[in-house]
Formats: structure tokens, sequence, C-alpha cells
């Protein structure tokens, strides 16, 4: 795998027993422990990931309000200095270019993350879109992240630093807080439907911080975790993938991230006439949650059926760890989608009996 990129961690990976593999062009644990403990310790501790392949984006400039306006889906108007939102970038048919969130520094300064699959077609995109007064600097080689996500998340990092970061809300963040004497952007967001901190940071910087916070947190039960845990995290939270839940041919409207798609926007964004019509009258397509009746573990891209129909395929699927049973994402025709209604996921050529149920699969208590 030497031809892979790597993460500013990837030197520590081994001293914590990190098993790796190759993840769209990137050499990244995908656990340490074991997948299902990780899970576990940021659904009651606290858990550390490596996100550092993620993108950062820099736009400024004196029309950058109203560039992203039409880029990107949220309503960006909306934003106060500090605040972040999620919010998603479209072609012109509706389809799916990327999700991101959008960090909002001043009215002419914000950064976007990206997903580290899209980081060069993105970018191309935004660029190829620039209108007006707009710099845009892809920072992503400079720029660590790290995720500490749990209900200790919190008082794990306050060890590390004297800034208050209970004054920090959900999807708010301080910029140049001093942890241990480095600057970082911290930003109370994440991936994985639990309280926690996302960490912005100089990519030298990356191993000193992830060494401290384990160590820090090893009383309270922290353990680094792989993108098995933070792929089974989001999808009990129902958070989208890019490129299983959302793609070039799925609209963030059918997967179900349509809070994120403001169609009233004075300046409207790129696939605004497809987006507004499938949130007034419905998408053809909706994604649901299915839980198998009979025995099999429906996974990415497995058909599914009713009768003799196909009326859609499995985006995500898994046994749960916090549910301990087979449930799945699939993106199905809306026709089929009701609460109850019974389908087959056809495993390995054999139809295997499941049905649609609410989603999202897991939800943490409002006090936790």
């Amino acid at each position: 795998m030497s031809d892979l990129k790597r993460t500013p961690l990837y030197p520590v990976y081994a001293k914590y027993g990190g098993k790796t593999i190759d993840f769209g062009g990137w050499e990244l644990p995908v656990q340490f422990s074991g997948i299902v403990q990780e899970h576990e310790a940021v659904r009651t501790k606290a858990g550390l990931f490596d996100v550092s392949h993620m993108g950062e984006v820099e736009v400024k400039g004196a029309d950058a309000l109203l560039y992203l306006q039409r880029l990107t889906t949220n309503d960006v108007s909306k934003l106060e200095a500090g605040q972040a939102h999620y919010s998603a970038m479209c072609y012109p048919d509706g389809g799916t270019v990327d999700d991101l969130l959008v960090y909002k520094y001043a009215d002419d300064h914000y950064l976007l993350v990206i997903n580290a699959g899209n980081i060069d077609k993105d970018v191309a995109w935004m660029q190829e879109n620039a209108t007006g007064e707009v710099e845009i600097t892809n920072r992503s080689a400079e720029i660590a992240q790290l995720a500490i996500q749990g209900p200790l998340a919190e008082t794990i990092l306050q060890r590390l630093t004297s800034a208050d970061l209970s004054a920090i809300g959900s999807f708010r963040f301080q910029q140049d807080v001093d942890i241990q004497g480095v600057p970082v952007l911290v930003s109370r967001t994440g991936y994985t439907g639990e309280d926690g901190f996302e960490l912005y940071l100089a990519a030298d910087h990356a191993v000193q911080l992830w060494d401290q916070l384990l160590a820090v947190g090893r009383e309270d039960g922290l353990l680094p975790c792989g993108l098995g845990a933070r792929d089974t995290l989001r999808f009990e939270a129902k958070l989208p993938l890019y490129g299983q839940e959302l793609s070039r041919e799925i609209t963030p409207i059918e997967a179900g991230i349509g809070f994120a798609v403001k169609v009233d926007k004075a300046i409207p964004c790129i696939g605004h006439d497809v987006l507004k019509a499938q949130k007034e009258t419905g998408a053809p397509r909706k994604l649901v949650g299915i839980e198998m009746i009979e025995r099999g573990i429906p996974r990415s891209h497995y058909p599914v059926f009713l009768g003799e129909q196909r009326i859609g395929e499995v985006t995500t699927g898994t046994q749960s760890p916090t549910l301990k049973k087979n449930v799945g994402l699939a993106l199905l025709q809306t026709n089929y989608t009701a609460l109850g209604t019974e389908v087959e996921v056809e495993i390995r050529g054999k139809r295997v009996k499941a049905q649609v149920v609410a989603t999202p699969f897991y939800k943490r208590a409002k006090n936790s």
C-alpha cells in the first residue's frame, strides 16, 4: 500500500494497534482494539478518530457569501461568525456533488470541510463555478483533523485547555483555542450521533495532540477508533456517507437531508429547480430503514424487491452494535416506503424477508 496517501498520524497507528486498509486511496486504520469495542466506547465513554484525510477549502473575498449561496444548498446568510452548518453541493439535475460543513469566520471568510475522496473533484467544481470577487484555496494538506466523540468527550478535552468548552454550543466553534500551547479550531460537531468535538490544527502538531488526548483520557476509557466504528456509528444515527447514501445519481432530498436544502433563498443554488420540485411534490425515491425479519445481513448495493419488482437497493447495512439487530438503509421507490412494508433483500442470490422501519436507529438522549 506504499502508493496510498497517508495522514500526519500514520506514524503512530502501529503504536496503538491500528490495522490499516485502502480507503479511497488513503491508508487509514479500520480498527485498533476492535470495531464493536470502539463503537461501544463512543456510545458510553469516548473515542478518538483521525479524520485528517478530510478536505478543507478556504473561501475568501467580498463576494464569498453570494458565491456560497449559489454553490451550496443551505442558507449561508443565516450563519453567524463562529457558527457552522451542514450543507450540500449539487449538479444542475439535483444530483449531489458532495455533502459538507460550512464554517463562517466572517462575512468574507469561510471554511468548507469536504469528503476526502472528493477533494480534487470538489475543488474543480468550486473553481468552475466561481463568480465575482472570491478566492478559493485548498488547505487540505496543511490541516489535520481529529474527532473526539462520546458523552465524556468534553470532560477529557477540557483537561488540556483553560478555554470553557461548555460555552461552545452545537454547530458552534472557537478559533485559536490554546490546547497545550497549540492553536486549535474547536468545533462542536461530529459524525457519530454523540456529543463531541472536531479539532482542526496544523498538520505537524497532530501526533502531539493525539498522544496527549489518549494519555489524559485513559482513565475515562477513551479509545483510539478506526473507520469501522466511524461507519457503524454514523449509520445508526442515519448520517449519510457520500458514495452510498449520496452520489451523483442521488439528490439530497432522496437521501433524507432536505433540512439542509433551502429552496426559498434569494439566490437559488445550483440544482434549485429540481430540488424545489422534489421538496414540494415528493422525490421518486426515499431513503428508509429496513430490519431483517429472516436471517441475513443487508449490505451495500444488495437489491431490494417487493414481489417480483425490484424497488431499490441497500445503501448501507450491518449488524447494529447498539441494537444487536441486522438493519440497513435502503433507497427505495417512494410508493413502497410506508413503515411496516414487507420487502425482500437479495443476499447472495437468495431473497430474504425484511421490513421498513423507523430511523434513525439510534438517537442519544437529550441530556447526554
